[in-house]
């Protein structure tokens, strides 16, 4: 993990509402090139508000967002991807009916000559990608996703996000309904994202996965974020105590004075 340097990602005072409802008060949240950074709250805590904020699906009502220091309007998924920001949500958004290849490049072909694609060059590039994440586990790349299990489509997933010069991947709850073998796999590439020089930042309700992997912890709970540890330097009850406890600066529907 980086210990210094300007976070690649960085949100100040961010702040979201749905009508009377305030899903965000004024959170501060940052990851750093090389390190997994924990996002974890429980239900209702803002976790997939901010991310969507980070992702351009929604817009925050105040404060600033940062990538490598600079200042950044983020209006769309495309303008979030554009920086190299990529977001691997729970349902991984994979098509069970096209193959490895074809899933990895969905909207972003190659093609040959008009109208005809270069499967060729995709499929050298998607082999190329899963050998630089040590991805051994899929048989071949011509294999429908359908056949693919829970393990190998988060990988799939994860893959498909990194090909792009991406420098920041979010995963959220990629190790959710999986076994144990599979979840050791998604853990590895994960730390395996870490090390290659990415910022990683993950969603999990499992903390066990959340200490294993992470090198810090954001707890989020009513919409604020209470507290920021160093993964060695705390344990799980002190986080269990965060998420549903955590001392908040801004009581929830009460008017800033």
């Amino acid at each position: 993990m980086a210990e210094n340097g300007v976070p690649i990602l960085q949100l100040r005072g961010v702040s979201k509402n749905f009508g009377a409802v305030q899903a965000l008060t004024k959170v501060d949240f940052e990851t750093r090139e090389g390190e997994v950074m924990a996002l974890v709250g429980d239900n209702g805590a803002g976790k997939s508000t901010l991310i969507k904020g980070i992702a351009g699906i929604y817009k925050f009502d105040e404060g600033e967002v940062l990538f490598a220091g600079q200042p950044v309007h983020i209006h769309s998924p495309r303008d979030a991807a554009h920086l190299g920001i990529e977001i691997v949500y729970q349902d991984l958004a994979l098509a069970d009916n096209l193959d490895v290849v074809a899933n990895m490049f969905l909207g972003r072909e190659v093609l040959q000559r008009p109208f005809r694609l270069d499967e060729a060059a995709m499929e050298e590039v998607a082999l190329k990608t899963l050998d630089s994440l040590s991805v051994t586990t899929v048989r071949s790349v011509r294999q429908a996703v359908a056949e693919l299990s829970g393990g190998q489509r988060q990988a799939i997933a994860v893959a498909k996000a990194v090909m792009w010069n991406s420098r920041v991947v979010i995963l959220d709850e990629p190790t959710a309904a999986l076994g144990v073998a599979q979840t050791r796999q998604v853990l590895d590439l994960v730390r395996r994202l870490a090390d290659k020089g990415l910022a990683v930042v993950i969603i999990s309700h499992n903390l066990h996965d959340i200490f294993e992997v992470t090198d810090r912890i954001t707890v989020l709970r009513l919409g604020q974020c209470v507290n920021v540890y160093k993964t060695k330097e705390t344990n799980q009850q002190e986080v269990v105590h965060a998420i549903t406890a955590g001392k908040l600066e801004h009581v929830p529907g009460m008017a800033s004075t």
